[in-house]
């Protein structure tokens, strides 16, 4: 075969020709895709374009991505993403809701941050500057903490049938976890729903809350577009205190904004326990309170047969919590005796009703009914 040679000049003339028809080829690809091989750089710096969005509509939309394979935090991310992209399609046509699956189940179901609140975040923080985030995302995250889900405003959607997805339509136990771990979140309201996590009941809490949560996070993107958000978030009281000796002014070991007492429970607290019998127990065991009904107050009667960390407390019909008596305390085998005085948390007595004694240990759970008459 004969082997041709090429001069610079010839090359550099033939090369420029090539460089031309692929720009022109690119141009061509792109036009045809309706112009979404390239993002127009003109639109793509960030923050990114934000307009008022419909909360609702993003509501359904994050409950229907929830159950389509895009679990809680790909799913309240991407239902404001989709709604949003039909109003402002540059950038957001070309953004995949898929880059938020990561967070799902806590993150990747290691039980972390809560995956519907890391999903609004993440959309908070993509459309306005980093001091304006950090106010939004507190908000957001301290209202998850602070309100009871999901809201009975999703109760009412799947009640009145206006989810496109429907799974389960009845109303669900609400309860205020305190925290925004996943873990501790989920666990909280399988106690208090008295359901277990593979039960269809939870994956549909779960739902709910994916699209209360993005409804939150765009009525804060509204109201902040809007010029009317005004930040109500505080640091909760417990975190404020435990932060006076661990924080920065102190011995400067902890950095947070949420409650500790969900996870790591009150270490001052006294919780008037008396043990009544040091010797072993066969198994656990949580005995009938007596006097049962009782006014003003009964005593609740446990055993554990092992070294373990107890949490007991008092939850109303609602499946609030009212009175925690025994806050996560490692206790020893033996069986104890824990007073009650029908009152809450914070020193006031509680109405007659039907109140619920719940124990909780690594290996055991259980429930019993107590009935206070006045």
């Amino acid at each position: 075969m004969e082997e041709k040679t090429m001069d610079r000049k010839s090359f550099l003339a033939t090369t420029s020709k090539y460089a031309a028809g692929a720009v022109v080829g690119a141009v061509g690809l792109n036009a045809l895709s309706g112009g979404k091989l390239f993002a127009d750089e003109k639109n793509a710096s960030w923050p990114f374009p934000y307009v008022q969005l419909d909360p609702d509509e993003v509501r359904n939309k994050a409950h229907y991505y929830y159950y389509n394979d895009k679990d809680c935090c790909a799913g309240a991310f991407g239902g404001i993403l989709e709604v949003l992209k039909t109003k402002v399609p540059d950038p957001w046509a070309n953004i995949p809701m898929e880059i938020m699956l990561f967070g799902r189940g806590g993150g990747n179901g290691w039980g972390t941050l809560c995956g519907a609140i890391n999903g609004g975040a993440a959309m908070i923080s993509m459309v306005v500057d980093k001091a304006t985030s950090g106010n939004l995302i507190n908000e957001l995250w301290g209202w998850y903490c602070s309100e009871n889900l999901p809201t009975t405003k999703a109760n009412d959607f799947a009640a009145q049938g206006k989810y496109t997805m429907t799974k389960y339509t009845g109303n669900l136990v609400q309860n205020v976890s305190g925290s925004p771990i996943c873990h501790s979140s989920v666990s909280q309201w399988c106690l208090v729903a008295k359901k277990k996590v593979s039960d269809v009941e939870r994956k549909e809490r779960c739902a709910r809350i994916t699209g209360d949560c993005a409804a939150k996070t765009v009525e804060l993107l509204n109201a902040n577009l809007a010029k009317q958000f005004t930040p109500t978030f505080v640091t909760p009281a417990d975190a404020k205190a435990c932060l006076g000796c661990h924080g920065s002014a102190a011995l400067n070991t902890v950095m947070t904004q949420m409650s500790c007492t969900p996870c790591h429970g009150d270490p001052h607290k006294t919780s008037g326990l008396v043990l009544q019998n040091p010797q072993t127990p066969s198994d656990f065991e949580l005995s009938q309170n007596y006097p049962n009904p009782f006014n003003p107050s009964t005593t609740i009667r446990f055993s554990i047969p092992q070294n373990d960390k107890i949490q007991l407390a008092i939850y109303d019909i609602q499946g609030s919590l009212v009175k925690t008596l025994v806050d996560h305390e490692m206790l020893n085998a033996g069986s104890y005796n824990v007073d009650w005085n029908g009152k809450n948390e914070s020193g006031a007595s509680v109405a007659s009703g039907i109140y619920f004694a719940r124990i909780v240990s690594k290996q055991f759970v259980n429930t019993i009914k107590m009935n206070l008459v006045k």
